[in-house]
């Protein structure tokens, strides 16, 4: 069944987003009004139908019987609707959005500490077996060297992992000089805003290894005073490792270039390491069938960080047993299975099983838990965020 509402909003031209944010309900949840006629569990019908109803008013569309089934009609005259957005892609839309747990959720829930926080000590990482075979590639090449990429969508964890990585081998005192360059205005041309390019990572280097240095100024003399400086460092006894966040905005000269800052060696000892961390653009500029980077695509190891699925249940228990709470106190039974597949898209491909979008979905859940004075997050309350 489909409500009348669904051929209004499309004459009128309204979009199903704006509809939702102003029934104060989700997309995902308005979608399933629209088509089945229903709402979650708990939701005020009345008072939904009657946010929509002043809605359409206001943006002059008709409000007869909005809420009545529409009757199937093969030949009719009335404007054909788009097609909607998938009940998935209007999922993701959704998830991807911050939320945070309310004060009344922690006061619900008894928690003195919020499990979604970032990590700030290294017990606070979660490490499944895939996840620590990444954190122990990373560390390796970053003592040993070595040239790779980590590749994850957005919130899949990556700035976690980089930022243990660098506090662990402060912890353990190894003498590894880490080089970050700044990419806080970094993209892929110079139209849309700056590029990183091979002399701004030289300069980074030389700040990190030789911080006092005056930089030479011609190109061939800067390049070759960042080369002896790495070499007298390196004889001093430190390792080098660069690492650049947002890889995935590098323009491919800069890819090729980095090739090149590998083959700095002191004799037959690299003297630079270098670690890449982007999403999954920076795969395709790495692939194989792009000739223009072939001379790092066969150097460079590619791992990608992968979603959560089958470990969901131990992230869970970790994040809420380090913020001193046990996470049966919050997820009734079914809870997890209900979340994993909230972010499962039924149809098409991909996954949203990533820390991000399981801190907000959960985040969303328990906050409207605590708004229904529902005991425990449970399956229908999930369904309904």
């Amino acid at each position: 069944m489909t409500l009348h509402l669904k051929s209004v909003l499309a004459a009128a031209g309204i979009k199903q987003g704006a509809v939702a944010d102003a029934a104060r309900i989700s997309r995902p949840a308005l979608n399933g009004f629209i088509n089945r006629g229903s709402l979650p569990l708990g939701t005020d019908r009345a008072a939904v139908e009657r946010l929509i109803t002043a809605f359409v008013h206001r943006h002059g569309g008709s409000t007869a019987g909005l809420f009545e089934v529409a009757a199937p009609c093969a030949n009719t005259a009335q404007p054909v609707s788009p097609p909607d957005l998938s009940n998935d892609q209007e999922e993701m839309s959704m998830l991807l959005r911050k939320q945070s747990l309310t004060p009344a959720a922690r006061r619900h829930f008894g928690l003195g500490r919020d499990p979604f926080a970032d990590p700030t000590t290294a017990d606070d990482v979660f490490l499944s077996t895939d996840i620590r075979y990444v954190r122990e590639a990373m560390y390796q090449v970053a003592r040993h060297g070595g040239f790779m990429a980590v590749i994850g969508e957005s919130g899949a964890g990556k700035s976690t992992l980089r930022e243990e990585l660098i506090d662990r081998l402060r912890r353990e005192e190894q003498a590894v000089i880490v080089v970050e360059p700044y990419v806080l205005a970094m993209e892929g041309n110079d139209q849309t805003g700056k590029t990183l390019k091979a002399q701004h990572i030289a300069e980074s280097i030389m700040a990190a290894v030789s911080p006092l240095a005056k930089t030479k100024s011609s190109p061939e003399a800067r390049f070759r005073q960042l080369h002896e400086a790495l070499r007298d460092s390196s004889r001093a006894g430190h390792s080098h490792v660069l690492v650049i966040e947002e890889a995935h905005s590098l323009p491919l000269a800069t890819l090729k270039h980095l090739k090149r800052f590998r083959e700095l060696k002191d004799g037959l000892r690299p003297l630079l390491s270098v670690i890449l961390l982007g999403q999954s653009e920076l795969a395709t500029k790495l692939s194989e069938h792009n000739p223009e980077v072939r001379e790092v695509v066969q150097r460079i190891e590619v791992i990608v960080l992968p979603a959560l699925d089958t470990d969901l249940d131990a992230y869970l228990a970790h994040r809420f047993k380090r913020a001193g709470t046990p996470v049966d106190q919050v997820l009734a039974k079914g809870a997890t299975d209900a979340l994993r597949a909230k972010l499962t898209p039924a149809r098409g491909t991909g996954t949203l099983l990533y820390p991000l979008a399981v801190h907000n979905a959960l985040a969303a859940a328990m906050n409207r838990a605590a708004d229904l004075g529902v005991p425990q997050v449970n399956a229908d309350v999930i369904g309904g965020v």
